[in-house]
């Protein structure tokens, strides 16, 4: 178990989206974010209190966790000195990169010593089955992007935290590392072999009752050339009988490819249905979630109410307006 509160690493982040992992543990679980750490030249900041490794343990922090999401999930050589440090200090390190701190030596040689965990959270821990397409009883909402990082994850938390107020069945299913750390628990979707990946899916997501719905945690997009077969996973493996269309509307190209621009909503829903029904013939595009955080409420408001009367469903951002709409649009499903 990884011991709380945490301190969230942002190392020398580029940008406030490079630290979506930090961010989420602060939106989701703020009672486990104790301050940050950043290190020179880190463009992002979460709000919290700017602390010291020895004010962060002063203040009863546990863990020590690298909050940052950067292209390759790569351990930067320029944190080495800080991660050292944080063993040394008595914290234990957790990360969800795919360059696992277990593979570094020297940091597991400092963990040794100090006698300190190392707890590397991409990595598979079930030996997951090949896909049956089997259908399963219960009902399953996938939310699914135009790009990465649009609020997939923020979405289906949304969800579940409002079916949960509701007095409904609902679990939140993480893929991914930030859902893993916010929910303790999930399947480290990307770091699957690939033949296997739809069976976890499959796996995470099994018979239930009939009136309870799994919250899947998106990932990737359909259009994104770099992280499109994650998605189709989802799509396959979650037979998914509701959709959820994530966009972020101010972006002037797909993250991290500068020569693609982003599809339109329609494009997405086309593809994605299309793809979905393969698996789930009697799936539904039901709501429509847009990412309005870099919009003045009033831009916001303008653009989902154009949004919405364009494509004829709910749009709503649901961090900032909650997510009562989408769920009731899940009671047609």
């Amino acid at each position: 178990m990884i011991e709380t509160p945490y301190l969230l690493f942002l190392g020398d982040a580029p940008d406030p989206l490079a630290a979506k992992v930090a961010q989420g543990i602060r939106d989701w679980r703020p009672d486990h974010a104790v301050g940050q750490y950043r290190m020179e030249g880190c463009k992002a900041d979460l709000g919290l209190a700017d602390m010291s490794l020895a004010e962060a343990k002063a203040a009863g922090a546990r863990t020590l966790v690298i909050g940052v999401a950067n292209r390759g999930g790569i351990i930067s050589p320029a944190w080495k000195k800080v991660l050292v440090a944080a063993l040394e200090e008595g914290f234990d390190l957790a990360s969800g990169l795919h360059n696992l701190l277990r593979d570094e030596p020297d940091l597991a040689a400092v963990a040794t010593a100090c006698g300190r965990q190392l707890h590397d959270v991409r990595v598979p821990s079930v030996k997951y089955p090949i896909a049956s397409g089997v259908p399963r009883s219960g009902k399953r909402c996938l939310a699914v992007g135009t790009d990465c990082s649009v609020g997939k994850m923020y979405t289906a938390l949304a969800m579940d935290s409002e079916m949960k107020v509701r007095g409904l069945k609902s679990s939140f299913r993480a893929t991914g590392q930030t859902g893993i750390l916010i929910t303790g628990d999930g399947v480290p979707l990307d770091a699957v072999v690939a033949d296997f990946m739809a069976g976890s899916v499959e796996w995470l997501t099994p018979d239930n009752d009939a009136d309870h719905w799994d919250m899947i945690e998106g990932q990737g997009s359909l259009f994104h050339v770099s992280y499109s077969g994650v998605t189709m996973a989802l799509v396959h493996g979650g037979q998914p009988d509701a959709l959820i269309l994530c966009d972020e509307p101010t972006r002037p190209h797909m993250r991290g490819l500068p020569g693609y621009k982003l599809p339109s909503l329609e494009d997405l829903r086309d593809v994605a249905l299309t793809l979905a029904r393969v698996a789930n013939p009697a799936c539904q595009v039901i709501g429509i979630s847009v990412n309005t955080q870099h919009m003045t409420e009033e831009q916001a408001l303008a653009h989902l109410a154009e949004v919405e009367a364009r494509m004829g469903l709910p749009a709503v951002d649901p961090f900032r307006q909650g997510a009562g709409r989408l769920v009731d649009a899940l009671s047609a499903v």
